[in-house]
């Protein structure tokens, strides 16, 4: 006799309703709950912010590469940076904080997810998991795309100023950057660039949640364009190539959430076929 495998019994859509009323709560406790989390939050990032003003030397170290290639190979001269009195210290301060929130980030998005992970239904849950993992590691791509292939360029392309103020010239261009000018301009980078490449992430968790579909972000596809373009005249230094570099990252972004909307419209649909079948 042949056995046939039995599938294990789906969750009824009364028994999620009936989940979901049992975690509801309280207006005072839910603003219980979100002071827990946010202090949560906090203590993670001050923590961070003091190992990583411990090694705030050390990062600083890592973030000027970039200009340090840049001059050593174009103008052939060992690189300066130069500060104001105090202004190495501040900007150690400023990197602390940064570095901070970068570290700290898994931390933030777990509190997140935990203070409206009780409004959602077990399914949803699950679903929100991988959106969750996948936060850090767009996060990191966009932060790898400026430092290795943004700032090189910016770099390269502000030394070339320099080296073309040659013999006969009426003066001498020299490229005299400040720590806290060159700090403000990678960081900025760095968190345009990585939470721009959260707009996947962003669109699909909208589409799960029927606020926009694959067809309408493909309808105003035209108006997006204009939008991601102000976006990033805003979010970047005010330089033609960090603009539209930004924007056409933004763009590439929006194309790949159409096709995410698309597929999670694609199991949304197969899913309910399956739960009237």
């Amino acid at each position: 006799m042949t056995g046939k495998a039995i599938k294990p019994a789906k969750p009824a859509p009364e028994d999620e309703e009936a989940e979901l009323q049992a975690s509801a709560a309280p207006l005072l406790d839910h603003l219980t709950e979100l002071r827990r989390r946010l202090i949560t939050s906090l203590a993670a990032i001050g923590i961070a912010f003091v190992i990583c003003y411990v090694f705030s030397e050390q990062i600083f170290n890592v973030l000027i590469i970039p200009f340090v290639n840049a001059v050593g190979q174009a103008a052939g001269k060992d690189p300066t940076l130069y500060f104001a009195p105090l202004e190495f210290f501040f900007t150690k301060v400023r990197l602390s904080i940064f570095a901070a929130v970068v570290v700290a980030f898994p931390v933030l998005a777990h509190q997140i997810y935990r203070f409206i992970a009780p409004g959602l239904y077990r399914r949803e849950r699950k679903a929100a998991l991988p959106f969750l993992l996948a936060m850090p590691v767009l996060f990191a791509a966009g932060a790898s795309l400026v430092y290795f292939v943004m700032m090189p360029f910016v770099m390269r392309f502000a030394v070339g100023f320099e080296a073309q103020s040659g013999e006969g010239a009426p003066a001498t261009y020299e490229l005299l950057t400040r720590v806290g000018d060159y700090l403000t301009l990678t960081t900025t980078l760095i968190l345009a660039f990585g939470f721009a490449f959260q707009l996947p992430v962003l669109l699909t968790l909208m589409a799960r949640a029927g606020l926009v579909t694959a067809d309408f972000l493909a309808r105003n596809r035209r108006f997006a364009v204009v939008i991601v373009f102000i976006i990033a005249a805003f979010l970047t230094p005010p330089d033609p190539f960090s603009q539209v570099a930004l924007g056409a990252c933004i763009l590439a972004l929006y194309e790949l959430s159409v096709l995410s909307v698309r597929l999670a419209e694609k199991k949304a649909k197969q899913a309910a076929e399956e739960a009237a079948a």
